[in-house]
């Protein structure tokens, strides 16, 4: 497949942010305290898991369509549109975190399936519209979360 040096990038960008991404996860679920920690404990762990998967599929996405996927610690912080986080401990503030990074990816994902579609791209068209989806979702139940969460304090 004859690709852009954009579409490359843009991919690579993508993968590079899960793995920020996936770091930050398991910074939240090995540091949080307080009464949401078993709810949340659990929660990041199976957000953590499924973006290893996801990361994996990426990689493997990106190999098939003869392209090269960033795999050093410094591309990944290069090229992430996700941050890099410090220690999180707050309920709030670490979902707070999961759903603005979330919005990041979305973003990327969206652009990836615009031009995937250009490129007659079908097998990321697909992957890109999957993932869309499922952090749609994922993100109107974080945002439901939040907002229960500052009613509280009320």
């Amino acid at each position: 497949m004859n690709l852009s040096q954009s579409y490359k990038d843009k991919i690579n960008q993508l993968l590079a942010s899960y793995q920020v991404h996936y770091q930050n996860l398991r910074m939240l679920h090995w540091n949080i305290k307080g009464e949401k920690f078993f709810e949340l404990h659990a929660k990041y762990e199976e957000l953590y898991t499924r973006v290893q998967v996801i990361i994996d599929d990426l990689a493997e996405r990106i190999l098939s369509i003869g392209e090269i996927p960033l795999s050093s610690f410094s591309d990944y912080l290069k090229h992430s549109v996700v941050e890099e986080q410090q220690i999180i401990m707050e309920a709030t503030r670490g979902m707070n975190y999961v759903f603005h990074a979330q919005k990041e990816l979305l973003i990327v994902e969206k652009e990836l399936l615009v031009l995937s579609s250009k490129k007659d791209d079908e097998g990321t068209n697909a992957f890109m519209s999957d993932l869309i989806r499922e952090k749609e979702k994922t993100n109107w139940m974080f945002s439901a979360w939040l907002t229960s969460q500052t009613e509280n304090v009320f």
